[in-house]
């Protein structure tokens, strides 16, 4: 949010982590993080790296600790629940962790996604259906089964 012109992350500098994700996702995904390029410019990001499986993480780390010796520059987030700090990721990386608090005012995180999820020219766009021409949006409930 400091430099509001950047682009968002593209979809290679993302893995959103399940226990479903596998060794190799993982490994092509450290490959893209540490293997260096003459970009250099991207922050790659593991969401809930915390719920990958024990094998799965046993295998991330030992390939990060292969790969890292090739890469001084790489520039990797890994965000975790903190409800399960002690699973293994958070464990194997407890060295580096950070604990965040947004820092913004939800308004102001409001207002700079906006600004990147707005579609520019929303004719014959799936965006019309949202609120200010958004291409994403969130639709909740407080009771169950109501049909959203």
């Amino acid at each position: 949010m400091n430099s509001p012109e950047q682009p968002l992350p593209t979809f290679d500098e993302v893995l959103l982590c399940t226990p479903h994700t596998t060794a190799e996702q993982v490994g092509l995904f450290l490959r893209r993080c540490l293997i260096p390029c003459n970009e250099g410019k991207k922050i790659y990001t593991m969401l809930y790296a915390d719920e990958l499986s024990y094998d799965v993480s046993c295998r991330a780390e030992e390939l990060f600790q292969h790969l890292q010796h090739y890469n001084s520059t790489y520039r990797l987030v890994i965000l975790c629940n903190c409800e399960r700090e002690h699973s293994y990721i958070p464990s194997a990386f407890s060295q580096y962790k950070v604990h965040m608090i947004p820092q913004r005012p939800l308004p102001e995180i409001q207002r700079y996604l906006q600004h990147h999820y707005r579609v520019t020219r929303p004719s014959s766009s799936a965006a019309s259906v949202f609120k200010d021409h958004m291409c994403v949006g969130i639709v909740s409930s407080k009771r169950a089964g109501v049909g959203k």
